[in-house]
């Protein structure tokens, strides 16, 4: 009997085919891992000197500001990244749970803690409307029905064909996703909050409660199912699990990497070049960078790039954050809570003027505060307390504003507004301050008219009418990220990775079966 010897790992990296993945955001990480532990040698590509994309970490005098998503559900979508290599989460990071998910707070004085206490929740509906509570409970129903054929069966699904949608469309108009998030909300509770309390989370993926899809109704079910956490140390900590993950398994991280080109060939992409002349060739490239940028930009030097990048800016895109982070001289105030919505004296009308094209800012505003030293004080110094503020504002199509002249007075305004509702003292023991205005977006994140979610989750711009996993020209590129299906939030960036993944795994069936004859992928 022959034995065939054990192959170098000369001949092991050349027998493995290459991968590149443009924006080291939650969704490009996430795929890096996914191709990497499938089998690719794989190369992880950032223009920023820290990866993360949105969630990139802002340091000022031993203050510590998590750039972005700072609420992580559906844990178990992370877990499943490490235990794919024969890892665990719990030794790279550890998330802790937030209680309550969020304190929605209104002007008129009234509060509403948000849990997944069944029957403290029901007590708040209650004293609001006594007849809600079993409104509440039948939309938790229908919430948890969402969310099985929404997320579980859809969400990592890759729409590549209409027949798929065809298939989904039956289910789909019998949940009745033809309708906005609020009408479905309205048609089971009556008290405005407690309305306002079930359809503000679309806003928190890029979506207008009042025209987002009611699939998007399936995010109540997922805080639910899964809970609200933080990680110990911020969202930055579990960046870097991953990215030691990433590494752990072999992968390359290229930062201060901003990708200018991705070359190609006929219809096959062959590899990338950087800002600063660096050229690198693959068997293939996937974009988690904005669909827009990565079409009318990177791959401009293709007639598919042209035409695409064209149509895409046409689509309706979701709104931009004016985001302040901040740290005070004191401790975080008593009784404050690490997620807190501020609702302002309007709801509907005001995000009609965020997501409609008035060509203005409005007077008033709902903000969403993040004071993460309720949870973890080692995201301030000893004594100190960090926070950060953001108010959803019009995308720059829609107006067209000169964030530099008009960003301090709107800063002053919101901080104000905090100290006379949420945090008094606060101008006062202000130590650290620092904003993202749609001009960040736009020039730093390379978002399309500083679009903070990408394309705007309606109905016409979901699963197969979203940019697709796999491009339907160039057969060896492919998109991840917010863009594509099933859209923006950490659970659906992370997703998208694994419908990606999934397409990626079927194209390169015949090279990656090779590969695992000599013995390869090694997670170990």
């Amino acid at each position: 009997m022959t034995v065939r010897p054990e192959p170098s790992k000369l001949e092991r990296a050349q027998t493995r085919p290459t991968a590149i993945v443009v924006g080291a955001g939650f969704g490009g990480i996430a795929l890096a891992i996914r191709l990497q532990s499938m089998g690719f040698q794989t190369t992880l590509l950032d223009n920023r000197d820290k990866p993360g994309g949105r969630a990139y970490v802002y340091e000022i005098d031993g203050f510590k500001f998590d750039g972005g998503p700072t609420v992580i559900t559906d844990p178990d979508c992370l877990e499943e990244l490490f235990t794919l290599t024969g890892r665990e989460m719990k030794d790279y990071v550890e998330l802790l749970p937030v209680d309550p998910f969020y304190r929605l707070q209104w002007e008129d004085g009234e509060v509403l803690d948000y849990n997944n206490d069944q029957d403290f929740l029901e007590e708040q509906i209650r004293k609001r409307n006594p007849d809600d509570v079993e409104g509440y409970r039948k939309f938790l129903a229908y919430s948890q029905e969402l969310y099985k054929e929404g997320y579980e069966k859809l969400g990592t699904t890759a729409f590549l064909k209409v027949s798929q949608m065809f298939a989904a469309a039956p289910q789909l108009v019998r949940l009745r996703a033809d309708r906005s998030v609020y009408q479905q909300v309205s048609k089971y509770v009556k008290d405005e909050k407690t309305r306002q309390l079930l359809s503000f989370q679309s806003l928190l993926v890029g979506g207008n409660p009042f025209a987002t899809s009611a699939i998007y109704a399936l995010i109540h079910a997922l805080e639910r199912k899964g809970g609200v956490w933080f990680a110990k140390g911020g969202t930055g900590a579990l960046v870097a699990g991953l990215i030691s993950l990433f590494k752990d398994i072999g992968g390359e991280l290229r930062l201060n990497a901003e990708v200018t080109d991705i070359h190609t060939e006929r219809d096959r992409a062959t590899g990338v070049t950087t800002e600063d002349g660096w050229t690198m060739k693959a068997d293939m490239v996937a974009s988690n960078a904005d669909v827009v940028h990565t079409y009318s930009k990177l791959l401009r030097g293709h007639k598919r790039g042209q035409a695409y990048g064209k149509a895409l800016k046409k689509k309706r895109h979701s709104m931009s954050l004016f985001v302040i982070y901040f740290g005070l001289k004191t401790p975080t105030p008593k009784g404050l809570k690490h997620h807190i919505i501020l609702f302002g004296q309007r709801y509907k009308e005001l995000i009609a003027e965020i997501f409609g094209k008035g060509g203005k800012l409005s007077d008033d505003f709902s903000l969403y505060m993040h004071a993460p030293c309720v949870t973890d004080k080692s995201m301030a110094p000893e004594g100190k307390s960090s926070y950060y503020v953001l108010a959803p504002v019009p995308h720059l199509g829609h107006a067209d504003l000169d964030w530099d002249e008009i960003g301090p007075a709107y800063t002053q305004k919101i901080l104000d507004y905090l100290e006379e509702h949420a945090i008094p003292g606060l101008n006062e023991n202000l130590e650290v301050l620092h904003t993202l205005t749609p001009f960040g977006f736009r020039d730093i994140m390379n978002s399309h008219l500083g679009s903070a979610f990408s394309v705007e989750p309606i109905l016409t711009q979901s699963a197969w009418f979203r940019p697709h996993n796999r491009d339907d020209v160039i057969g060896n590129m492919y998109i991840t990220g917010a863009g594509t299906h099933p859209g923006a939030g950490v659970p659906g960036v992370v997703g998208a990775a694994k419908a990606t993944a999934g397409v990626i795994e079927g194209d390169f069936a015949g090279a990656l079966s090779k590969l695992k004859a000599t013995g390869w992928p090694s997670n170990t």
